[in-house]
């Protein structure tokens, strides 16, 4: 009785569980919860640039801070193009890059048209001033005349070489080769032609009728030997320009003791004759 009652429960089980697996079941689909395919970036890119990464954080940090430049007074404006400054306490004179303004103290010529205006303008904008220089290792560092070469800016940032030519107190002035702002001043100068500025108004240098007449000649004043006390030989402070005569300069060039002390560097071919081109 018992084996009949658990064969029938058994079969019961049995069928119930045929049916279950005879059932067919529905497929499973998988759920696409996002239809559109097109990514989206938006959060990511915020938090790239909101959020800066450890190794950029750490170059901004390292990066050198931006050099001191060193201010050096100018002590005295010699021309339009030459400069002398106080470097260390000792006074170095400096030729402009780049540049040429009519002369004003070369004994070899007249005032040149303009020169007297380019030299004034220069001193306005440099006596007293302090200036930094930028040399350029094109041209080097000095001229056949051992003066340094370079450009001058002054303390506010006025670029002095660029600015003499921009407003037609200066020429662009190229010597054997061409250096770092050659075009640069090349289309200052066209600038200041097209403006008609400085020594390119109109009529500024043209030359007086032949009918004008002429200035009577002065004869050159006697000319009175130097006093050993107004004069340094300790250190490079003259060249020929600060004379006015042969005479004068060889003067304080024996003074100074000559060809086995010129300190002032007057007798370039040492042959015992200082500034050999003045009167």
């Amino acid at each position: 009785m018992l084996i009949k009652v658990l064969s029938g429960i058994g079969g019961a089980v049995v069928l119930v569980v045929l049916v279950v697996l005879a059932t067919p079941s529905k497929p499973t689909v998988p759920t696409i919860t996002h239809l559109n395919f097109e990514p989206t970036y938006t959060q990511v890119f915020e938090e790239e640039v909101t959020t800066p990464s450890v190794v950029e954080t750490t170059a901004a940090v390292q990066q050198p801070p931006t050099p001191t430049r060193t201010l050096y007074t100018v002590t005295k404006v010699i021309d339009g193009d030459t400069i002398t400054i106080s470097m260390n306490g000792v006074p170095k004179t400096i030729r402009l890059i780049g540049i040429d303004t009519p002369e004003t103290v070369d004994p070899r010529t007249t005032v040149q048209c303009f020169g007297v205006e380019a030299s004034n303008k220069a001193k306005e904008l440099l006596t007293g001033k302090n200036v930094w220089i930028e040399t350029d290792v094109i041209t080097g560092q000095r001229d056949k005349y051992d003066r340094l070469l370079a450009y001058i800016y002054r303390d506010d940032g006025l670029f002095i070489n660029r600015y003499l030519v921009e407003y037609g107190y200066a020429y662009e002035y190229t010597y054997n080769t061409p250096y770092k702002y050659q075009a640069e001043f090349k289309a200052a100068q066209k600038s200041a032609e097209a403006a008609g500025r400085g020594l390119w108004a109109p009529g500024v240098c043209e030359e007086e009728p032949a009918s004008a007449p002429q200035p009577t000649p002065q004869p050159a004043p006697a000319y009175t030997p130097p006093s050993t006390s107004g004069y340094s030989c300790s250190a490079n402070i003259y060249n020929c320009g600060d004379f006015s005569t042969h005479a004068e300069a060889q003067d304080v060039y024996e003074m100074c003791g000559g060809v086995n002390n010129d300190i002032h560097r007057l007798d370039g071919d040492k042959d015992g004759e200082a500034c050999e081109s003045l009167p």
